[in-house]
């Protein structure tokens, strides 16, 4: 090597990330002996110098774990980040914590203000737009990024994806609905051309094709206010059933149902995305699709955590399992038999 080595090129030797390769030059407790191993391994065999008085100007930002977030306004994502967080604090890391609202400006604002004060590592729930630029500043930082609840760029050996089987649940969903007597079933909400819009669809519309139904979708910026407003729409096209984008829009649905007077469970039957806490509170209670949020959450800190400490990076893709909750939304209670 004609140059002086880097911690770069320690990593690289090591086959670890750059963050681990810090945790040891730290002499962090964080990081395995088997690893710490190798790492000093490969610091002997390039006659790697640790620049101790440079790395003190560094040392207040190690352990610093960035999240950022699409919308925390939505009780799933906030569960998620909750969770996240937790999880990191227990194993000693701190988190720094940014929700873009959807914005691809400010989500490419605070993630080049998180890669500027160090971060190790980052986990990125993204907003849609500029995704190629914003990834690409990550891509140059060289720190472990995961991609989770929506794919923004299809590099996942670089940035691996993990989300819950959202295919697997819209199609769960559509054949519980089918069962029921519906045929007449709406996909409401998801705004057009994004991901996360086609995979939540995509199990709806082939349990449509298996039953030989056609579909009706009306797309939106799914929320409260647009599900309210669908209820109007669905009641004239003569809808029987809803499967909703996610539970804001369906609780909105309901709302929207009471208005206008249209029994739910009965006339129309509906059926959320998410399971948020609400859901099982509402009037009636929502039928929905559990992510299992919280145990996602944990379980993207630990993959994180694994790749930032051993160098053991995640699979591509990561799909997690999800569970159809039927509720009295589209599943009423049986009436008892009269007595003879």
């Amino acid at each position: 090597m004609d140059r002086r080595p880097t911690i770069v090129d320690v990593a690289r030797r090591a086959g670890v990330s750059k963050s681990t390769v810090s945790l040891v030059l730290q002499q962090s407790p964080l990081v395995r002996d088997e690893t710490r191993e190798e790492v000093r391994r490969a610091m002997v065999e390039l006659g790697y110098v640790y620049n101790r008085s440079a790395a003190n100007l560094r040392s207040a930002n190690a352990g610093l774990i960035g999240l950022v977030i699409n919308d925390l306004r939505n009780p799933f994502f906030t569960e998620f980040a909750t969770s996240v967080q937790m999880a990191l604090s227990a194993r000693g890391y701190a988190t720094v914590l940014a929700n873009t609202d959807e914005d691809p400006d400010l989500q490419q604002q605070v993630i080049g203000a998180m890669l500027e004060h160090g971060v190790s590592a980052l986990i990125v729930s993204p907003a849609y737009g500029d995704e190629a630029e914003t990834f690409a500043t990550i891509a140059r930082a060289a720190i472990p990024t995961l991609q989770v609840l929506r794919r923004a760029v299809p590099e996942t050996a670089i940035f691996p994806f993990a989300a819950p089987d959202y295919a697997t649940g819209s199609h769960a969903a559509t054949r519980h609905l089918i069962g029921t007597g519906a045929r007449r079933i709406a996909f409401v909400g998801g705004l057009e051309g994004r991901g996360v819009t086609h995979v939540r669809m995509s199990g709806y519309l082939q349990a449509l094709r298996e039953a030989g139904l056609p579909p009706m979708v009306l797309t939106g910026r799914p929320g409260r206010s647009f599900g309210r407003a669908a209820a109007v729409r669905l009641a004239e096209v003569g809808a029987d059933a809803a499967l909703c984008f996610n539970d804001l829009t369906a609780l909105g649905l309901l709302s929207g149902c009471a208005q206008i007077g249209r029994p739910v469970g009965t006339d129309l039957r509906i059926v959320g995305f998410d399971d948020i806490e609400e859901c099982a509170e509402a009037y009636p209670a929502l039928s929905s699709v559990r992510c299992d949020i919280a145990a996602f959450g944990r379980r993207m800190a630990g993959t994180l955590l694994r790749w930032l400490e051993d160098g053991v990076p995640p699979p591509p893709e990561t799909l997690t399992p999800v569970e159809l909750m039927p509720r009295a939304s589209s599943a009423p209670p049986q009436m008892p038999a009269p007595a003879p």
